[in-house]
């Protein structure tokens, strides 16, 4: 038995529930007489909606494919050696599921040299190989590509990553090794560090040529026939595939160096996978590939038994799966159809929802406003931005047609929601304005239609309580920017209905938003998460903790911008009212900052100006702040802020606002961009001890976004 059939046996045997990959191999005459070839197809037997992965199974499955073509090459049976997969499908790589159940180092390591020990034959068959990218390809699915002599990608492919950063892996089965060799190294950062901390940026096929990492591209429709015609010009030297020289020298080391700058702005060195996979490329630039696979098993090993990864892939199958399902939700029978919508307001967000409603609805999508200039305003904006998808590609001149032809303006709301089986308000965040909003609507709509609210902060039920059918009013919060930020918190008021809630999330599944059922209280979810988290920062900055040192505090959390940039973002306009709202609601732990309420005042946009190209406190701002005494270390401003955050998951818990801690963490990837490697929060606040510190138990099981004991 070989080293490689023990290591895959071993690992087989801890993965009992691996959905397998077959790999068929068939032969075939090339094209121009070029002799007989051997063509591996990667299938799982399912379809396109099952992707296929490699575990330990079907590793030895193309490892015995390999022994085969390996015999026939030798025998002078075969010309060529093709790997490719089902349709839509090349293959995407690990099998997350075995991977969270590995509790030791040895057998994560085995998983590394498994998949080294197989894919490198490919490149030491005596026949040259080929790969052949038809569809979605990921990880070592691109991996098993790199171990080829030549690569071709169809046109058609929708999505091509190393995505292991992302998640807190590496590319550890030749990626960090072979894609700098080949490409760049420069290129190969751009690809395995910046696109997956990008929140995995996903390529297309030309950008894949582009790019350099396949030799050819073709059509969809007929890629492997071309494909195969390519092989055999190649084959009979009627074709010479030329590919630039790798630049060795100060571009190699100036592009690791430009990717840890990178990874500091994205994780501020909270999580070691982007490091770790550019100390693999900046060894590589010696071309030892012995040595970079050793590393790269070594490191993915490393990072396998990292509480990380399993954070990562936590929050990988959050967004995968419950994302999809969401908790609570009603049956989907119970929706009712929705072919025209109504947006009561024109501002930015309402202007920016009904873009939204156009494009993923496909219905006439009505505004309307206090005046005729801001109609005009709000729909002229919408259709900019359809013009801007034109100009991008996005959209075809027909289909732009169609959707600014959907998108109108009225001042009269009878003419206009008359017939709308679906309206949401997006007007000013105060009480007696949206119950007005909503008198005026409920009065000329259909009784069937559904009254949805953008609030952030207000009560559903009390703005649904002065109709006469409170029933039909849900919660439909979005997150800014609206195309960008996936979650949608669904409110169940105190009356409404099941079949308004289950046409609420019906609506939000063809908006293509992950929903999550959040229970009637103050602020929901994630602003009353932030707002604790920023209120703490504010409050230890009016007793007197420099900005600085308050900022540099939330470093090791490695999220997507600091407190005060957020707020930036947010609007501290906005921030002061749902932080007004909460204190109002909870003021035991929620206050109002004086310092906070100083800058909306003066109309500062935030606390930061930009002159030097970095954020730098705002010397008016400086001059606005009224601070206390009281200084603070990072450690005890950090301890604060995560103590706070803490006691504030667990009693919403325990009201009952969402099902489960999972949906906390659902909520802030998908609504606040808290990173993968966190998990959200509640892996993280289990991790360092926080959790049973303040409420004296974990929020998720031993095992659960962690290794399993």
């Amino acid at each position: 038995m070989s080293t490689t059939t023990e290591l895959l046996k071993g690992a087989a045997e801890l993965f009992p529930g691996e959905v397998v990959t077959q790999a068929h191999v068939r032969h075939f005459d090339l094209p121009l007489g070029a002799g007989t070839f051997a063509l591996i197809t990667l299938d799982n037997g399912l379809d396109h909606t099952k992707p296929t992965t490699f575990g330990p199974q079907s590793l030895a499955n193309l490892d015995a494919a390999i022994d085969q073509v390996e015999a026939e090459a030798k025998a002078g049976k075969i010309v060529g050696v093709g790997v490719t997969g089902k349709p839509f499908i090349f293959a995407v790589g690990a099998d997350l599921k075995g991977v969270e159940l590995l509790k030791t180092r040895e057998d994560a390591l085995a998983i590394g040299k498994g998949g080294h020990e197989v894919f490198k034959r490919l490149s030491s068959l005596a026949v040259p190989t080929f790969a052949y990218y038809n569809g979605a390809a990921m990880g070592g699915g691109v991996e098993v590509g790199l171990h080829c002599s030549y690569r071709t990608v169809s046109k058609a492919i929708p999505a091509f990553s190393l995505p292991e950063v992302f998640l807190g892996l590496l590319p550890g089965w030749g990626g960090c090794v072979l894609l700098p060799n080949l490409i760049g190294a420069d290129r190969a950062v751009s690809v395995i560090i910046e696109n997956s901390l990008n929140q995995n940026r996903q390529l297309k096929g030309k950008q894949v040529f582009e790019l350099g990492i396949a030799d050819a591209i073709f059509e969809g429709a007929d890629f492997l026939e071309q494909s195969l015609a390519w092989t055999a010009a190649v084959l009979k030297g009627e074709l010479q595939v030329s590919r630039p020289e790798v630049d060795r020298g100060e571009a190699w080391d100036a592009a690791v160096e430009r990717g840890r700058a990178f990874a500091d702005s994205k994780v501020h060195g909270a999580a070691p996978a982007a490091y770790r996979a550019l100390e693999i490329i900046s060894a590589a630039k010696n071309g030892d590939l012995r040595q970079g696979f050793d590393a790269e098993s070594g490191a993915l090993a490393d990072l396998i038994m990292g509480e990380e990864l399993r954070s990562g892939i936590y929050a990988f199958n959050l967004v995968q799966k419950r994302g999809k399902r969401p908790a609570g939700a009603p049956d989907k029978s119970l929706a009712r159809p929705v072919t025209k919508v109504g947006v009561v307001g024109a501002g930015l967000m309402a202007s920016q929802l009904a873009l939204l409603f156009a494009r993923r609805l496909e219905v006439p999508v009505v505004m309307t406003d206090i005046d005729q200039e801001r109609v005009d305003k709000g729909v002229k904006y919408v259709h900019d931005q359809i013009d801007m998808l034109l100009l991008k590609g996005r959209v075809n001149q027909d289909k732009a047609n169609r959707l600014k032809a959907a998108v109108t303006g009225s001042l009269d709301k009878a003419a206009a929601f008359g017939d709308a089986d679906f309206v949401i308000e997006a007007v000013f965040e105060e009480m007696g304005v949206k119950q007005q909003v909503f008198a005026e609507v409920e009065a000329v709509v259909p009784e069937h239609t559904i009254l949805a609210t953008n609030t952030s902060s207000l009560s559903v039920s009390e703005m649904a309580s002065k109709l006469k059918h409170p029933e039909r009013v849900v919660g439909f919060h979005f997150f800014n920017p609206v195309a960008i930020l996936p979650l949608l918190e669904i409110v169940r008021g105190e009356r409404t209905d099941d079949a308004a809630l289950a046409t609420a999330f019906g609506v939000a599944k063809k908006l293509k938003k992950t929903a999550v059922l959040v229970k009637d209280a103050p602020a929901f979810v994630v602003n009353r998460i932030l707002v604790r988290f920023m209120g703490e920062i504010q409050n230890v900055i009016d007793e007197g903790t420099p900005v600085a040192v308050a900022e540099k505090a939330v470093e090791p959390l490695g999220l997507p911008m600091s407190p005060l940039v957020l707020l930036e973002l947010v609007g501290p306009a906005i921030g002061l009212h749902v932080s007004e709202t909460l204190a109002g609601a909870f003021p035991d732990r929620f206050k109002v900052s004086p310092n906070l309420a100083a800058v909306v005042k003066a109309g500062k946009r935030g606390f930061y100006v930009y002159d030097s190209g970095k954020p730098e406190l705002d010397p008016e701002v400086a001059a606005l702040l009224q601070q206390g005494d009281t200084v603070l270390t990072e450690e005890q401003v950090r301890a604060r802020v995560l103590d706070g955050v803490a006691q504030e998951i667990g009693l919403m818990l325990d009201e009952g606002v969402v099902a489960e801690a999972q949906d906390i963490d659902l909520c802030l990837i998908t609504g606040a961009g808290w990173p993968f490697h966190l998990g959200g929060v509640t892996p993280y606040l289990d991790r360092e001890g926080v959790s049973e510190r303040v409420n004296g138990k974990r929020f998720l099981e031993p095992g659960v976004a962690s290794v399993p004991a």
